[in-house]
């Protein structure tokens, strides 16, 4: 047993480490499927380039859609924007609202540029697309000191169907992979030489200490965890309250709720201060001497559900 909760506290401190590594099968075996079942290159030269670019591209920008709209941090700093604009940046901190939309639009990347650092080192989806381009700068390069037949032959080169001898093929077919390997490893280089100086970066400039900012980190972690169970506990007790109320005809208990300006506070992002001995908004606003405990008196309605909160 000790063993186990060894191993699962293990795995709970590493759990970047772990999505990332889950993400990476993921998309691994993603482009496995894609390649080996959904993909047939048309090999000509009027639809490759086309083809291919839609096949290395179009994943990799729904993967970024699809990890931008599961962001909380995202939504959290947008929603009622349109209402209170001022909310992108309170107090005229453009500069942290401007870090804190890097700092979503750099982790939304991560899928993207996995999908494409796997699907060029595969290179299926490059030889594809690559083959299909008419410039003679590409065409020059593949087909330099060869016969006029390697030109109108370049397309069908990801296929059966060339006329070219099994050795040009091939050569062409490890030129393509060659170049398309080379692309994917310069992306992986790229992306952890940036991550780095960012992350040098943004320690060098941070205000705090390294051994505060991990407790920082950890109290943010489990602030959430915790405000997660709490709200579905808390939103359980008040469905219950209602119901009875409800089915047993008569006036509810009193019950204490947040107003609607509580939640605005507590919904804005946070950057740690020097003159402020607080870890988020939370906790700024618990210990404020000044918090306005009335409650809302301003119905929210939601007029696309249908949803009034008093």
């Amino acid at each position: 047993m000790d063993n186990f909760q060894l191993v699962l506290r293990f795995f709970m401190n590493q759990k970047a480490m772990v999505g990332y590594s889950f993400m990476a099968i993921l998309t691994f075996g993603g482009e496995r499927v894609f390649s080996m079942v959904s993909f047939q290159c048309p090999c000509n030269h009027d639809q490759n380039f086309t083809y291919g670019l839609t096949f290395l591209l179009g994943p990799a920008a729904v993967l970024l859609v699809f990890s931008l709209f599961f962001s909380t941090r995202l939504w959290r700093l947008y929603t009622g924007c349109c209402l209170n604009p001022m909310k992108l940046c309170p107090r005229g901190n453009c500069f942290g609202c401007f870090r804190v939309l890097m700092s979503i639009f750099t982790s939304a990347c991560v899928a993207p540029i996995m999908w494409l650092c796997v699907a060029l080192l595969n290179g299926t989806f490059y030889e594809c697309a690559i083959s299909g381009l008419d410039e003679n700068l590409v065409v020059d390069l593949f087909c330099k000191n060869k016969t006029l037949k390697c030109r109108e032959e370049l397309a069908r080169v990801p296929c059966d169907r060339s006329k070219l001898s099994s050795d040009e093929r091939m050569e062409l077919l490890l030129m393509f992979r060659a170049q398309s390997q080379i692309l994917g490893w310069s992306i992986i280089i790229f992306a952890a030489i940036i991550g780095l100086l960012g992350t040098c970066c943004k320690n060098c400039r941070s205000q705090v200490s390294y051994l505060q900012l991990s407790f920082w980190k950890h109290y943010i972690e489990k602030e959430k965890e915790r405000f997660d169970a709490f709200t579905v506990d808390y939103a359980t007790k008040l469905a219950e309250r209602n119901l009875q109320s409800f089915f047993e005809n008569k006036i509810p208990n009193p019950m204490p709720f947040p107003n609607h300006k509580a939640w605005e506070e507590i919904s804005e992002y946070y950057t740690f201060s020097r003159t402020e001995q607080y870890y988020s908004t939370l906790q700024r606003y618990v210990e404020r001497t000044d918090r306005d405990f009335s409650p809302e008196k301003r119905p929210v309605l939601d007029i696309e559900h249908g949803i009034e909160m008093t």
